[in-house]
C-alpha cells in the first residue's frame, strides 16, 4: 500500500513565523512513518518557498531547498502531495491568502477554505456574525483609522482591550485602565493593523475548546488557561513557563455541555472546516459565558492546547492528525462533484 504524501506547510511573513516551525516540526515527527511520506515546506519572511525534508533541522538556512507553489496535484515526481497540512499562524497563513493559492493547486488541504479562514481571523467580522447568531460575545467597538478619537465611548468601561482585528498571539494587546493608557495602546495596535477593536474587559476565566470535523463537528473538553500575568499575553503564551494549563478544566457538566454546543455552533457559523480551537470567557461570579474568538489553525506542537484537548478527550495525537487528513480528503472530494464549467 502506497504512503499519502503530506506537505506540511510553514513559517510565513507573519510575527507568528517561529510558533508556526515549532507548530510544523511537531507535526511532521508525529505523523506515522509507516502510513505518510512527509515533507515540510518552510514560507520564510521574504515569502520565498523552500522543501526542507521531514524534519525541521537546526540550521534551517544550510538545508533550504528552493522550491515553486503551486503545483498540480496531478504532477509526478518529488513534488506531488496528496494532502497539505498547512499550519503557518497568523496573517498570510490563517486570512485566506494561503488557502487560496493552495485551492489553485487543486490538492486537498487540511482547515479551514477561504472564506472560513478570513471569516475566523477578522475579529470584528467574527463577533459581528456571531452575535448576528445569538451567540454571546463581549461588547467591542471597531476603529479603522489611527485619527480616531482616544477617548473611551460611553457604551464601554475601563478595564477594556485593545487588540488588532486581525492577528494572534496576543500581539499588540494591551489591557488598559485608563486614558493615558488607551492612547498608547492604540498606537502599538494600529502598528500591526488597519483595523483596532476595543473590548470591555471580563473578569473571567480563559477557557478553551477544540473542535473536528466539517458538517457535522464534534468538540472536545474544555481546557483552562491560568496565566501569572494580567492576562494571556504574547509571554504568558510562549515565554513564561509559570502558565498552567488545566486539561480538563473543572468546571460543573452543565457549563461543559453548554461550552461544547457553543464552539459546534460558532464553528459552523464562521463556516470553519477541518478544525479550530473556540476560545470563552466563563465568568467567575456567575455562569455567564462569552465566545472570545476562533482560530483556524491553533498552536500545534505537542504541548499546545489544541491537541493536549483532544489527548484528554480520547483522542491521541497521531490519531487525530488521521483525522484531520480524512476530513480533508472528504472535503475535497465532496467538492470534487460541484460542476465547474457550464455550456453556452
Amino acid at each position: 500500500m502506497s504512503k499519502t504524501r503530506i506537505g506540511v506547510i510553514c513559517g510565513g511573513q507573519s510575527v507568528e513565523h517561529e510558533i508556526s516551525l515549532r507548530s510544523a516540526a511537531s507535526i511532521a515527527q508525529a505523523l506515522d512513518p509507516s502510513k505518510y511520506s512527509v515533507e515540510i515546506l518552510l514560507i520564510d519572511l521574504e515569502g520565498q518557498w523552500y522543501r526542507l525534508g521531514r524534519n525541521m533541522p537546526e540550521d534551517i538556512a544550510r538545508a533550504k531547498v528552493p522550491f515553486n507553489f503551486p503545483v498540480s496535484p496531478k504532477q509526478g515526481g518529488k513534488h506531488h502531495f496528496d494532502v497539505l497540512f498547512p499550519i503557518v499562524h497568523g496573517t498570510g497563513g490563517e486570512d485566506g491568502c494561503l488557502q487560496g493559492v493552495i485551492e489553485l493547486s487543486g490538492i486537498p488541504y487540511i482547515g479551514s477554505g477561504v472564506l472560513g479562514s478570513a471569516l475566523q481571523m477578522d475579529k470584528d467580522i467574527a463577533k459581528t456574525l456571531l452575535q448576528s447568531a445569538g451567540l454571546p460575545v463581549v461588547p467591542w467597538i471597531t476603529l479603522n483609522s489611527k485619527s480616531a478619537s482616544h477617548e473611551l465611548p460611553g457604551e464601554l468601561e475601563f478595564p477594556c482591550f485593545v487588540k488588532p482585528a486581525s492577528l494572534g498571539s496576543s500581539v499588540g494587546t494591551h489591557k488598559v485602565i485608563d486614558e493615558t493608557e488607551l492612547r498608547s495602546a492604540l498606537e502599538d495596535s494600529f502598528r500591526f493593523d488597519e483595523k483596532v477593536l476595543i473590548e470591555t474587559a471580563i473578569d473571567a476565566r480563559e477557557i478553551e475548546v477544540s473542535v473536528i470535523g466539517n458538517e457535522t463537528p464534534e468538540a472536545s473538553l474544555p481546557g483552562e488557561i491560568i496565566p501569572r500575568a494580567d492576562f494571556y499575553d504574547y509571554d504568558a503564551k510562549y515565554l513564561n513557563k509559570d502558565t498552567e494549563l488545566l486539561v480538563p478544566a473543572p468546571l460543573e457538566i452543565a457549563i461543559v455541555e453548554r461550552l461544547q454546543d457553543l464552539a459546534k455552533q460558532a464553528f459552523l457559523t464562521l463556516q470553519a472546516s477541518g478544525l479550530a480551537r473556540v476560545d470563552f470567557f466563563v465568568s467567575k461570579h456567575d455562569d455567564s459565558v462569552w465566545i472570545n474568538e476562533l482560530n483556524s489553525l491553533p498552536g500545534f506542537t505537542d504541548i499546545s492546547m489544541y491537541p493536549k484537548l483532544w489527548e484528554v478527550s480520547g483522542l491521541p495525537y497521531p490519531k487525530l492528525l488521521d483525522r484531520l487528513v480524512a476530513l480533508a480528503l472528504e472535503r475535497h472530494n465532496r467538492r470534487a462533484l460541484l460542476i465547474r464549467s457550464y455550456p453556452l
